[in-house]
Formats: C-alpha cells, sequence, structure tokens
C-alpha cells in the first residue's frame, strides 16, 4: 500500500471512529445547536487531511476547510498543517465563502458547486453580478484572535459570515435524505484541485447524498465541468469552469472523472 493510500485509509478510520464515538452530533465548539448534524472541528480536519493527501493535481499544499449549516452559520474550519501559517493565511475566509456559496445557492433536488458558477457569472453570463450580492461580514471574518484561527474555536464559528465565491471549492451537503443540510469549503491550492479536495472531504463525511445538478454525469451531479471538454452549447457548458493545467489537461480531467461517485 502505497503512503499517500495509507493516509488516506487512515483519514477514513479516524472519522469513522470520531462519528462512531458522537463526535459529529455533539457539536459543541461554538455553543451552536443549529450544528449538531454537521461535522465537528476534529471531524473535519481528520477527512480534510485525509482528502489533501490524495492525488488532486495541484502544488500538494496545506489546506483550509470550513462548513456552514443551511443558514449560512460557520460550524467550523479547520486546517491540515502544523500551524495556521502553513496554508495561505487568505484562504481562511475563502474557503467560508466557498461553503456558504455552495449551501445558499444550492436546493434540495438542485447542487451547484461553485465549479459550477465560474462561466455564469462572467461578463454576459446568465449570472454575472452574483459574486457582489451577499458580500462577507468582515467583522466574522477577521475578529476575535488569529491564534484561534482553524482550532475549535475558531472566532467564525457561531457567525453568519456570507461571502460568494465562483471558482472551486465549495460544494452543498446533503444527508441521508437527500436533504441539504449546508456547504463545505476548502482552500488553499488550485481551484481544480481544491474542488477535487472538497469532493473527497464531503464523501469521507458521509454527506454526498446529492439529488442532482449540471455536472458531467448523474452519478457526480455537481462535479466540476471542465471547459473545452464538454459540448456546446449543452447545460455544462454554461457552468463550466476553466482547466487547472498544472497537471496537464489529461490528468486533471481524469482525476475529475474518477472522484467518488456520490451517493
Amino acid at each position: 500500500m502505497t503512503r499517500t493510500r495509507q493516509l488516506r485509509s487512515l483519514g477514513s478510520v479516524i472519522v469513522a471512529g470520531l462519528l462512531s464515538a458522537g463526535a459529529s452530533p455533539a457539536f459543541a465548539q461554538g455553543g451552536n445547536s443549529a450544528c449538531g448534524d454537521l461535522p465537528s472541528h476534529a471531524v473535519l480536519r481528520a477527512a480534510l487531511s485525509a482528502a489533501q493527501s490524495a492525488p488532486n493535481g495541484g502544488f500538494g499544499l496545506e489546506m483550509w476547510a470550513s462548513v456552514v449549516n443551511r443558514d449560512g452559520v460557520v460550524c467550523a474550519v479547520a486546517f491540515t498543517g502544523g500551524n495556521r501559517g502553513d496554508q495561505w493565511p487568505g484562504s481562511r475566509v475563502i474557503s467560508a465563502q466557498k461553503a456558504n456559496t455552495a449551501n445558499a445557492f444550492s436546493l434540495r433536488g438542485l447542487a451547484l458547486s461553485t465549479a459550477n458558477l465560474f462561466t455564469a457569472v462572467q461578463p454576459g453570463g446568465s449570472l454575472f453580478g452574483l459574486q457582489e450580492s451577499n458580500p462577507v461580514s468582515t467583522l466574522a471574518a477577521y475578529g476575535g484572535s488569529p491564534d484561534r484561527y482553524g482550532r475549535s474555536n475558531d472566532p467564525m464559528v457561531g457567525e453568519r459570515i456570507g461571502g460568494v465565491n465562483v471558482f472551486g471549492g465549495g460544494l452543498a451537503l446533503y444527508d441521508s435524505s437527500h436533504a441539504i443540510v449546508g456547504g463545505v469549503g476548502v482552500s488553499g491550492d488550485t481551484s481544480c484541485a481544491d474542488h477535487n479536495i472538497a469532493w473527497r472531504t464531503r464523501h469521507t463525511l458521509n454527506l454526498d447524498f446529492v439529488p442532482g445538478g449540471v455536472g458531467p454525469d448523474s452519478g457526480r451531479a455537481d462535479n466540476i465541468n471542465y471547459q473545452t471538454l464538454v459540448p456546446v452549447p449543452s447545460l455544462q457548458n454554461d457552468f463550466s469552469h476553466p482547466i487547472c493545467s498544472i497537471a496537464g489537461v489529461d490528468g486533471v480531467s481524469a482525476i475529475s472523472a474518477a472522484l467518488p461517485v456520490t451517493q
């Protein structure tokens, strides 16, 4: 077994153990009962670390992740590195923006990932201006002591962050009844890698019961649609995303096509 597979397996085991121990329902970090069915800081961090260790087509950088509930309240913020400076500092708030966006613009029957929004919000697009519609709460984003950032008591926890982000890394969260319960956002690498890591994180959290979307296939309904790789004109092309060519076009698209099928 390769080191990557070992890390992914270990992360999944840790998450499973935390969930079975009741870590997810007992969300105590923010004192916010509305987060009770969403992952705790420990569960999120374990799932994120496992996802980050997989081949994701980016630089392999350390990552931030945030989870919001259906009302846009931040429930958990985590990072994969040894300290908050091991990831891009600006990606903490971006991860929360992405979580907020995916939750805010997804419904029970239609999931829109942040990657799905890229083309539609460009000048001339059908959703142009969307990215300006829900500004970030700067008090929520930058309040409190920075030494709490990414910890169980991150100052964003319990706050409505707001914000709209329109490139890969944000996904809506769906429980086993296909009800939307919030969103997860990941940031810290290329936007394509962010999407892949968010996808794997959501899968490990068992919150990927996605009912439908504009993705390339029904088994990955809110997956990224890479430009030039989808028919034109098409619904998928209207909700497409640039290719991050650091891993090569074929490499990136192969990773996306092999992401876990949603439930």
